[in-house]
């Protein structure tokens, strides 16, 4: 594709001459649609909003009209802005390479092994240390203090679930989706009008949106807890946080011919029926909008075999895709009728493990397709059809890895490695293909793979892992090096393109350890006396049979404890000035827990959070944060609420590793190509540093500081 320049943002943009034709394309359709396009918006919990109001398509095309012709003139303000934005600035670009989860313990043990020469140079010429992480140690909590450069306290993310306080029920602490409130009923059909509410619930202002206010240029890529993507006048491409079309957070199918009773957590399992030689099934897909009761929308399918023992061919949207034993397919594009005229597109990738004696079939959650998405995942909104085009189709999905799929044996681990490392390809295109398009100005990018196959694969790091009982310890042993060796590769292709005017800092949220033993913390505030249930023996999921007139607190998500509160809980019992003396005797005696099978303690300490964390949303942290001794985590059930079970448990899910721990064990990495005078990093530094890279004032909020970097001014 050829090239050209423009001026924009005070950047120099090499942008295909086909861009712009594409976005008055793509403005006409997603503004004026013609019969096949879906608009809608899906969510969590939400199911679909579709434009029906023809005063409203009216209204909107008017305002798109008047965009394209103020254009020109916003363009050249933009030029004259951009013109001093980077009068103060000392370097030219920063780039911001993170590898979640990368750990520091096993990055300077493989560098002293010889086996990491990019990141030993980049440690010769800069520096490297331990970049400490949040009270809690969870990826949300940490990639949003990054953004942030505030504590939990200031930013109101404290884990991936946070309570509903009136019903003692979980939701997503990041997003959040509304109803429609109004429709129009027609028959069976009910028409949604207008759309659900959907916001970020991470407060606070990301770094990268007060450089982009200064006229700095920003590209935003896959960051988490960017979802839904906040209005910039840089690019943003959403990542954590973003569901599945089917408003999920990631749920896989698995199809068979096999009768199975089997219960899967995270997926659904789908019997497919043999007729005259070929299996006949249904996909099912997201919820029906348009209809009451929104009944769930499938695709039949049909697959056959086309004669030879490895191969078949699955017909599904009127396409014959060929599916060939033990490989993926690339994504395919899948077409939801609502049945009135709108489509809702996704996209998923098929693997077939085997076709006979019986059909086994895995099929990835289906992703919002980014050529035409029913969701906003990109700012602008053409940001991820224009990557999409370019570079093709890629997973939308914030969790896209399928860790769960793997937990519950669907796939295996080699199957797994496969996906993970197609994603980690996919990320990688955009990623240079920004670089190379980038002369001035920010590139941040979030590569997932380093967290997930930690996640699945630390228990080969560890001979005594329960999760290696009856499993393959041998086919898999390097998995965890040659991930941190893949990444060296990575890195020293970024360092043979930056310059002396190039800031570069490869940093990660938090580190990894084993997670072998799971730890009930409701269990044990049952037997503690903190938590009464209804009936004695009926505890179950979500807080089923808890009775909260004589509960004290009650444990939710990976990390926290919370006081049953007067007037914050539906049905409070402790008042203000018993929650002192309450957190005091809670965190005293749990400190003492004792794993009686390992006879070693297993909490390293209990926090309260008004003195890790301080801020206007302190309020709605736990009150507790458990910093498990490495090994150890919330158990399974713990985390769901699910009272009925032992204190301990053996972990002996392929989720072997974890980071959820007292964060004092667990930091991530820094390394950065200019000196940092520093000792003690944290990851709340890296905003404001940024942001005085560039000149521009910190704001007094922040509570990270502007590192000593050894930077000469640009010329």
């Amino acid at each position: 594709m050829k090239l050209w320049s423009i001026k924009l943002l005070g950047k120099r943009c090499r942008t295909p001459k086909t861009f712009w034709p594409f976005l008055i394309f793509f403005v006409v359709l997603v503004v004026f649609p013609t019969h096949d396009q879906a608009l809608a918006y899906v969510g969590p919990g939400a199911g679909f909003a579709v434009l029906s109001s023809f005063l409203m398509i009216f209204i909107a095309f008017l305002l798109a009209i008047i965009n394209l012709i103020s254009w020109p003139l916003r363009y050249f303000w933009r030029l004259l802005r951009g013109k001093n934005a980077y009068k103060k600035a000392r370097v030219k670009r920063v780039i911001i390479l993170g590898l979640d989860g990368l750990d520091h313990q096993l990055t300077e043990q493989f560098m002293a092994e010889g086996k990491l020469p990019n990141f030993q140079k980049l440690r010769n010429e800069g520096r490297f240390a331990p970049l400490a992480t949040t009270f809690p140690s969870i990826s949300p909590v940490a990639w949003s203090s990054f953004q942030t450069g505030t504590n939990p306290g200031k930013h109101n993310v404290f884990d991936f679930l946070t309570p509903e306080w009136k019903a003692y029920l979980p939701k997503l602490s990041s997003a959040q989706i509304g109803n429609v409130q109004r429709h129009l009923s027609i028959g069976k059909y009910r028409i949604p009008l207008g759309k659900p509410s959907l916001k970020i619930l991470r407060r606070s202002v990301p770094f990268w949106n007060i450089l982009s206010e200064k006229g700095i240029f920003t590209n935003i890529i896959r960051v988490p807890i960017t979802f839904p993507p906040e209005k910039t006048t840089g690019l943003l491409l959403s990542a954590m946080g973003v569901p599945d079309l089917r408003g999920t957070q990631g749920s896989f199918t698995h199809i068979t011919s096999k009768e199975d009773t089997s219960n899967l957590t995270g997926g659904t399992h789908l019997l497919a029926k043999r007729v005259y030689g070929r299996f006949h099934g249904s996909l099912p897909g997201p919820p029906n909008p348009m209809v009451k009761d929104h009944p769930t929308i499938s695709l039949p399918f049909i697959i056959s075999s086309n004669g030879k023992m490895a191969e078949a061919t699955l017909e599904l949207c009127g396409a014959k895709i060929p599916l060939h034993l033990g490989q993926y397919t690339d994504w395919v594009p899948l077409t939801f009728k609502t049945g009135i005229g709108v489509k809702i597109s996704g996209i998923c990738r098929f693997l077939l493990k085997s076709l006979e004696p019986q059909l086994d079939l895995y099929v990835t959650p289906i992703n919002i397709d980014p050529e035409k998405p029913a969701l906003p995942i990109s700012y602008p909104a053409v940001y991820a059809p224009y990557l999409a085009k370019k570079l093709g189709r890629f997973a939308t999905l914030g969790l896209a890895e399928d860790t769960w799929a793997l937990n519950e044996r669907v796939i295996d681990e080699g199957q797994f490695l496969r996906q993970t490392w197609d994603i980690h390809a996919e990320r990688e295109r955009m990623f240079f293909d920004a670089l190379q398009n980038l002369d001035r100005g920010l590139l941040t990018i979030v590569f997932d793979s380093t967290d997930r196959i930690q996640h699945t694969f630390t228990r080969y790091l560890h001979p005594d892992h329960p999760a290696n009982q009856g499993r393959d310890v041998f086919q898999h042993q390097n998995a965890i090096e040659h991930l941190y060796q893949e990444c060296d590769v990575l890195l020293g292709k970024v360092l043979a393109k930056i310059d002396a005017a190039t800031v570069l800092i490869v940093m990660s949220d938090h580190g990894f350890k084993a997670f072998k033993r799971g730890i009930n913390l409701n269990r044990w505030l049952l037997e503690n006396g903190y938590l009464t249930l209804k009936e004695s023996g009926q505890g179950g999921e979500w807080f089923q049979g808890v009775d909260w007139s004589r509960t004290k607190a009650y444990a939710l998500g990976l990390a926290g404890i919370f006081l049953n509160k007067k007037g914050r809980e539906g049905k409070g019992i402790v008042s203000a000035d018993q929650v002192a003396q309450l957190k005091s005797e809670i965190a005293e005696n749990l400190q003492k827990l004792r794993d009686p099978l390992r006879k070693e303690m297993a909490i390293n300490a209990v926090y309260d959070s008004a003195s890790v964390m301080h801020g206007p949303y302190l309020s709605n942290a736990p009150d507790l944060i458990v910093g498990y001794k490495p090994g150890y985590r919330a158990s399974w059930a713990s985390v769901t609420g699910t009272v009925m079970e032992n204190i301990f448990s053996d972990n002996i899910k392929a989720w072997s590793g974890d980071h959820c721990i007292d964060p004092k064990t667990v930091p991530g990495i820094f390394f950065c190509n200019k000196k940092v005078a520093d000792d003690e990093l944290s990851i709340m530094d890296i905003a404001p540093t940024v942001l005085d890279l560039f000149g521009v004032a910190v704001p007094a909020h922040i509570d990270g500081k502007v590192l000593k970097m050894d930077v000469e001014k640009k010329k």
